[in-house]
């Protein structure tokens, strides 16, 4: 019989990469609380609607990458392919963006993509991201900004900030005219071509090297904004500068979804393959609004977990665990309370099987025990516990009560 595997691209977490996880959800959690953000879990499936309407049509994610299809009460489902649009939906749905207000939250869990897997890039990974709602200030680009590079700078991650300015519904219809007539004068590949007719701005984000080539003079988005656009851009690098957040404009830079508008960044590291992008975000300001609600201001980004991991040193914390074995088979009611004691206060090891000294010894150290405590035949009858401290090779025995 043939054994099952889990699927291409889909991995499981579990030994050293289950601990970095935990360790970078756990400190990312702390920042993000710091910074007024309260957690929100959203459903996995959601209607693929959703994403139709808010990635947008022309993203290579709904047409290409989504685990899409229709359930037993034929609904058209998918997993989800990333995590703001069901925090916006959530955000709709409570009627949040009718209360007025600020509202910040943050997420982590799986995301579903059907594409090639390679290096840093799986059909299943894992998202860490925040959303702030009804702040239009360009504080809070800032803010959102400063938070990720505290997070990254914590797990001593090295990255380039790279900047733009994607425009609002004011000067990037402008813009796109004047885009397309450039574009369609270019010998482009077949998905920019169909990306021109869609939404023409993700041609700029296209990887193929004979587009990026003829782009160099094709007009920039910064060069197009309205006085508005400009004067938040201008504000909100002047902030950073002041902040030491040291960044590059990058006028080519669009972001993959097609609800971005104004501010738009990615944080990029060098050591993780072709796929360098490790967070990323920016405004999308209308998105409310494209999912039926009323017009709130949001900015939000999203850290890719797995492509962190490989980045991350688990930093080595002293933490006592204790290791409590039975040497004698009476004594494990008495050892399986003293666990259950002891837990309440420290980490506790054990193995509910009758055990010699050696044996227990060995897999006290295997587990990283920094004390061993046994019970055999003689300290059952002496009412006492055999404890060692395995850096210092310190023995004793104590009283039960008193242990």
């Amino acid at each position: 019989m043939n054994k099952i595997q889990s699927l291409r691209g889909m991995k499981d977490i579990k030994d050293d990469n289950s601990q970095l996880f935990t360790y970078f959800i756990d400190n990312a959690t702390k920042i993000a609380k710091k910074f007024g953000f309260e957690y929100i879990e959203t459903p996995i499936l959601e209607e693929t609607a959703l994403f139709k309407r808010s990635v947008g049509e022309s993203s290579d994610i709904v047409g290409k990458e989504m685990y899409q299809f229709i359930d037993k009460g034929d609904n058209d489902v998918c997993l989800r392919p990333e995590g703001t649009a069901g925090v916006v939906r959530s955000f709709v749905q409570n009627k949040l963006d009718r209360a007025g207000g600020v509202y910040k939250y943050f997420y982590y869990g799986p995301m579903f993509r059907y594409e090639r897997p390679q290096k840093g890039r799986l059909r299943e990974f894992h998202q860490f991201g925040c959303e702030s709602f009804g702040e239009s200030n360009v504080y809070e680009d800032a803010n959102i900004i400063i938070m990720i590079s505290q997070i990254l700078d914590f797990f001593k991650i090295g990255y380039k900030l790279q900047l733009n300015s994607l425009g609002c519904k004011d000067c990037m219809p402008s813009y796109k005219e004047k885009l397309v007539s450039n574009l369609k004068e270019l010998n482009l590949c077949e998905d920019c071509n169909r990306r021109i007719l869609t939404n023409p701005i993700r041609v700029l984000d296209c990887k193929n090297e004979n587009c990026q080539a003829q782009l160099t003079n094709v007009p920039k988005i910064t060069n197009n904004l309205c006085q508005t656009c400009d004067d938040d851009f201008e504000q909100l690098k002047k902030i950073l500068d002041k902040n030491n957040i040291s960044y590059e404009v990058d006028t080519n830079l669009v972001r993959g979804l097609d609800y971005y508008t104004k501010t738009a960044f990615e944080f990029v590291s060098d050591k993780i393959g072709a796929q360098s992008a490790i967070a990323g975000g920016g405004r999308y300001d209308r998105l409310v609004e494209f999912l039926g609600g009323r017009s709130t201001s949001a900015i939000g980004f999203a850290i890719g977990i797995e492509r962190l991991l490989e980045l991350i040193e688990l930093e080595q914390i002293d933490e006592e665990v204790l290791y409590i074995g039975a040497m004698d088979i009476l004594a494990l009611d008495t050892v399986f309370e003293l666990v259950a004691s002891k837990r309440k206060e420290i980490k506790v090891l054990s193995d509910y099987r009758s055990r010699g000294f050696t044996k227990h010894l060995t897999n006290a150290t295997k587990q990283g025990a920094t004390k061993v405590a046994l019970i055999g035949t003689k300290e059952l009858e002496d009412g006492t516990i055999w404890v060692k401290d395995i850096a210092s090779n310190k023995e004793m025995t104590v009283d039960l009560e008193e242990f």
